[in-house]
């Protein structure tokens, strides 16, 4: 392709797409770059003018088997050809949407045996919120309907998701968040902690005042807490030790349903299979995504504890069917892409990759930048890290927003072929690579890091 039909497609993009997470004047107009994928494989995209990235944020932490992988496409292919549709309603079920329910209960945490389809993380999560209230209201407690989520967690950019969703940005001008969602504290140890405060006393405190708040709302009103196993799109923070056996005793003591959102955790991301496994995490409802196909087709899924089903069994005898669906739920053609891709994790041990080389990215990133002046923490989640810049180490001072230094950052690891993210909520570079990722690519995600920090750090001075 030729220049000159780059900046065709470019101004046609400007001119008539609505981009998500967008400056919109900004793109519009011309006064921010855009880049046109046009391919990819395993860890790396190349866009129209042929440059080549290596993609640290694996699209939205989601393309978990890399780019490029021909099984998926096959699997696709044969699919369509024998039924690229139908829908799920009153019964109707297809093979690989069958042997993929059976599928994911078989990796989940015990005590998981139905799976509920949609398209997104949003959509699961919306789902999620009307079974906790059906749930509640077949057994007779039409009061308890208040769900807890996090400052700083990420559920979802819909009316009611984003409502769950802790942070700002997804609240401006949206007359957000709704009724009746509430927030307890983020559990970021080095952010918040007092000094001289033990992780397991922060994750003590964290639980303390979730208790507290359940009981100024009315332990008979709350209904669930939502949270993510290590938090991602909020800054990539994993949560500290003791953190879930804490919150777990709490919703224990007051019945309340945990909500495990393993959008970015499952599939992998941690090690295991699911984060809930590898932190001990109880849940009684789960939410899915992003891994379950790496993103090569659309699907999500809410999986159902055996205690929550018996409920929802009994609302159909009292009831009837249950009055919810999507058009697209269960669709046969990516639960086929999902079977291909669960094929590869499970084929090439892609969990068994993760305990390999994640904990060497984050060593990597901390030995190159942990010590630099304007760098306050790196931490790490399984296959994500993170790199908090301040102004101040020694008080942890943050920058002024108004001089961008995380996306100024993230901008100088783009200009050197690397892509990560500057996470929306203060100055931090996240990294959430394609599970596949080598050692050899680790290192060259951190020696780009290194070199994108310190010219960065020279602009400023």
């Amino acid at each position: 392709m030729t220049l000159s039909n780059v900046e065709d497609l470019e101004a046609l993009d400007r001119a008539h797409v609505f981009h998500p997470s967008t400056h919109m004047r900004g793109h519009a107009h011309g006064e921010m770059p855009m880049r046109i994928v046009e391919g990819g494989t395993g860890v790396y995209i190349v866009d129209r003018e042929g440059k080549r990235y290596l993609d640290a944020f694996a699209g939205l932490y989601c393309v978990n088997i890399g780019y490029g992988r021909r099984e998926i496409a096959d699997a696709v292919y044969r699919q369509m050809q024998e039924l690229a549709y139908y829908h799920a309603y009153v019964g109707h079920s297809s093979e690989p949407l069958i042997r993929l329910s059976d599928r994911i209960t078989s990796l989940a945490p015990e005590g998981m045996s139905r799976v509920y389809y949609g398209l997104s993380g949003s959509d699961a999560n919306e789902t999620q919120i009307k079974l906790v209230w059906y749930y509640n209201n077949i057994l007779g407690r039409p009061q308890k309907k208040k769900i807890i989520s996090r400052e700083r967690g990420y559920h979802g950019s819909g009316v009611m998701t984003g409502s769950l969703t802790g942070l700002p940005v997804f609240h401006n001008a949206f007359d957000l968040p709704r009724e009746p969602i509430r927030h307890t504290m983020c559990p970021h140890y080095w952010k918040h902690a007092i000094d001289g405060e033990s992780e397991r006393e922060f994750s003590r405190r964290c639980a303390d005042g979730l208790e507290l708040m359940i009981n100024d709302e009315g332990p008979d009103t709350v209904a669930a807490f939502i949270g993510e196993p290590a938090m991602g799109t909020g800054g990539i923070i994993p949560p500290p030790e003791g953190y879930w056996e804490e919150i777990q005793r709490v919703l224990a003591k007051y019945d309340i349903l945990l909500i495990a959102d393993e959008v970015i955790t499952g599939f992998g991301r941690m090690g295991s299979w699911f984060g809930s496994q590898h932190y001990g995490i109880r849940p009684d409802l789960m939410t899915i995504a992003k891994g379950l196909t790496s993103a090569y087709l659309p699907l999500s899924g809410v999986i159902v504890s055996d205690k929550v089903w018996q409920v929802l069994e009994q609302g159909s005898d009292q009831l009837g069917p249950i009055g919810h669906g999507w058009t697209y739920s269960a669709h046969p053609t990516c639960a086929a892409a999902a079977l291909a891709n669960l094929d590869i994790l499970q084929g090439e041990d892609v969990p068994g990759n993760v305990r390999a080389v994640a904990p060497y990215l984050v060593a990597g990133l901390r030995e190159a930048v942990g010590d630099h002046p304007m760098v306050g923490e790196v931490r790490g989640a399984g296959m994500m890290a993170a790199v908090e810049f301040v102004e101040d180490r020694a008080t942890k001072r943050p920058f002024d927003p108004a001089k961008k230094v995380g996306p100024a950052v993230a901008a100088a690891c783009v200009e050197r072929g690397l892509i990560a993210r500057g996470m929306p909520h203060g100055d931090i570079l996240g990294f959430a690579p394609p599970l596949i990722l080598s050692k050899d690519e680790a290192d060259q995600v951190v020696a780009i890091t290194k070199q994108a920090v310190e010219a960065v750090a020279k602009t400023l001075a």
